[in-house]
């Protein structure tokens, strides 16, 4: 009888701590977790992924295509209690960086996961170096848990394509050339010289297009940090001997411009002192005649002795006089 007591209470401690104890858990700060019953995920009745603000990015189309239900999420926290037919899947959703090369499925891949390839318009290939900031999507963990196999390898997969596709169609936004400035087409269309003159537009077309990854995979691009790009060295040193010759057509158009910008102020400025020369010769001999016309519409008196005042004068300043005499 004893023996049955004790292996019937030895059964029931095992059970407890197996299935109770055992079934009471904790979610770290950085963590959100799910909970499934045989497998199934504890949902919030009907609603999706297409009910959330989460898919806005997507087209109408690809709602119909990434619709996911919408999962049960714990907090952080506890504890919590599960049953025995319950499992818990724990994901952390703090923020993390690496590397836009890596690839999950093959580390060896774009140099050991440090330079990413592609082609550009002009069938350049380059080396493309940079960061992608992720982290887990709250709002979707039902994608990422259960609705892709390797949700990393998606998302990684789906950047590096649009990131080629951008850079195999990118064009520069036409600049606005002064009048008199020499066609430099040639220069400004090389798409080498056009991606690194426009690596911030570049960035944000990559967060505009990723924008809807989280939707997708369940998991949010945070930034998109394109640090480098890197042709061939045959390219780069044939490259820097065009943008060298550039930049010295554009110091010689420049000085140039600035000497005739001068020669033209000059003139003008020569022009100007000339007219204020003449009209300041003019505008004595104006009064006096302005003058002498006011005189003589007074009468012959008012002429005459303005004219011997004017006499009287010069005969004070002049050292010698001549009077002609009739004889």
């Amino acid at each position: 009888m004893s023996i049955i007591l004790g292996c019937f209470f030895g059964f029931t401690a095992w059970f407890l701590m197996r299935y109770l104890v055992a079934g009471v858990f904790t979610v770290d700060q950085n963590e959100r977790a799910v909970k499934t019953s045989f497998g199934r995920a504890e949902r919030i009745g009907d609603l999706t992924t297409i009910n959330d603000p989460i898919s806005d990015p997507l087209s109408a189309d690809q709602k119909g295509r990434y619709c996911y239900p919408q999962v049960r999420v714990i907090p952080p926290g506890g504890p919590y209690f599960k049953w025995p037919w319950e499992q818990v899947r724990k994901i952390s959703i703090a923020t993390e960086t690496v590397n836009m090369a890596w690839d999950p499925e093959d580390p060896s891949a774009n140099s050991n996961g440090t330079l990413l390839e592609a082609v550009t318009k002009d069938q350049l290939n380059t080396g493309l170096s940079g960061q992608i900031r992720y982290r887990v999507a709250e709002r979707n963990l039902y994608a990422f848990l259960f609705g892709i196999k390797n949700p990393f390898a998606h998302v990684m997969g789906y950047f590096v394509s649009v990131l080629r596709e951008r850079i195999a169609n990118f064009e520069a936004p036409p600049a606005a050339v002064p009048e008199g400035t020499p066609d430099t087409a040639a220069v400004i269309g090389i798409s080498i010289n056009d991606l690194r003159k426009n690596l911030r537009d570049l960035n944000e077309h990559m967060d505009s297009e990723c924008a809807s990854s989280a939707a997708r995979y369940g998991m949010v691009l945070d930034a998109t940090l394109i640090t480098g790009i890197d042709p061939p060295p045959e390219v780069e040193s044939a490259l820097a001997a065009i943008n060298t010759a550039y930049n010295q057509v554009s110091s010689d158009i420049s000085l140039a411009q600035a000497s005739a910008d001068q020669k033209i102020v000059q003139s003008r400025r020569a022009v100007e002192i000339e007219t204020l020369r003449a009209q300041a010769e003019v505008e004595p001999l104006t009064r006096l005649a302005a003058q002498l016309t006011d005189l003589k519409s007074r009468g012959s008196e008012a002429l005459r002795a303005y004219v011997r005042n004017v006499r009287l004068a010069l005969f004070e300043k002049a050292q010698q006089v001549f009077v002609e005499s009739n004889k």
